[in-house]
């Protein structure tokens, strides 16, 4: 809760704001389109205020005190998130409401964003912000309403709603398989092994699954992203291991096929993830509703 006799005059604050990051009253004057005389008054009357010293001053030039820099930050950010509160404010005019959204980079560009637009025509006026989240956050310190997470179903003080399990499948393109000669998975032993980071042992859970024999199931080059293995594999870099969902569109043209029909079930899942508070937000919850229904069409 904020006290209003701690709050200063905006215009205040944003001349001072542009003096500090400028460190020129002139300079200042200008951007504010200001003469520089109102901007020193300006300062002048936050500093009365707050019963400090913001600048030191030397003939023509200004520099901040150790409080300045310090008040000068935190004044940055209060002013970037109020010109992004306002400006969010004015974007909902009109709207049926918000939800903002953190999902995996992948799973948001190949699979959920070509999609959406059937649930905007279900539910008109909405809006859904899109954030990436790699990893699980807190709610509470993150400006999201909801996240697709893959993994485990652990988040605390968070709902967990089960999207869909993983199968990976060994593809590359069909120029890769020619030249390399891959007619087993025996002869994947000698190909280049396009890794993704975050699924460092998937190449050796596979080839054990096929009881296949690899040196090291590890070399080749890494990438961070489902969506950059499956563009290196198309381009003929090597072989991968990729979830069958995410790369329709590759298998469907022939940029990608698929080496053999052995697939590897991945340790986790794909999960909707929210607050226990906003379960039935009733945004959250059409969206709640709509990715579980399109989930189980395919």
């Amino acid at each position: 809760m904020f006290r209003r006799g701690f709050l200063p005059n905006v215009g205040n604050l944003l001349a001072f704001e542009a003096t500090a990051r400028h460190g020129s009253v002139s300079r200042a004057a200008e951007e504010l389109n200001l003469t520089q005389s109102a901007v020193s008054r300006q300062i002048q009357q936050l500093e009365e205020s707050l019963g400090v010293s913001l600048f030191s001053r030397s003939r023509q030039r200004v520099v901040l005190t150790d409080v300045g820099r310090m008040y000068a930050s935190q004044v940055r950010s209060t002013l970037s998130e109020l010109s992004n509160a306002t400006h969010q404010a004015i974007a909902l005019s009109g709207t049926s409401g918000v939800l903002n959204l953190a999902t995996l980079p992948t799973f948001g560009t190949r699979w959920l964003i070509p999609r959406i637009p059937d649930f905007f025509a279900r539910h008109p006026g909405a809006t859904v912000n899109f954030g990436v989240r790699l990893v699980p956050f807190d709610f509470a310190a993150e400006p999201f309403d909801a996240a697709i997470h893959f993994g485990e179903p652990h988040w605390p003080g968070a709902v967990c709603e089960l999207l869909r399990t993983e199968e990976v499948v060994p593809v590359c393109s069909p120029a890769y398989r020619q030249r390399e000669s891959l007619l087993s998975p025996q002869d994947l032993t000698r190909a280049t092994l396009l890794q993704q980071s975050t699924r460092p042992t998937a190449w050796a859970e596979w080839f054990a699954s096929v009881d296949t024999k690899v040196g090291n199931p590890l070399r080749g080059p890494r990438f961070e992203q489902f969506a950059m293995v499956a563009q290196a594999a198309a381009a003929g870099l090597g072989a991968a291991l990729i979830p069958h969902f995410l790369i329709a569109d590759e298998l469907a043209s022939g940029r990608l096929e698929i080496l053999f029909p052995h697939t590897l079930a991945s340790g986790g899942a794909y999960y909707l993830v929210y607050p226990e508070h906003k379960a039935e937000t009733p945004l959250l919850r059409s969206f709640r509703d709509w990715i579980l229904e399109r989930i189980r069409q395919g």
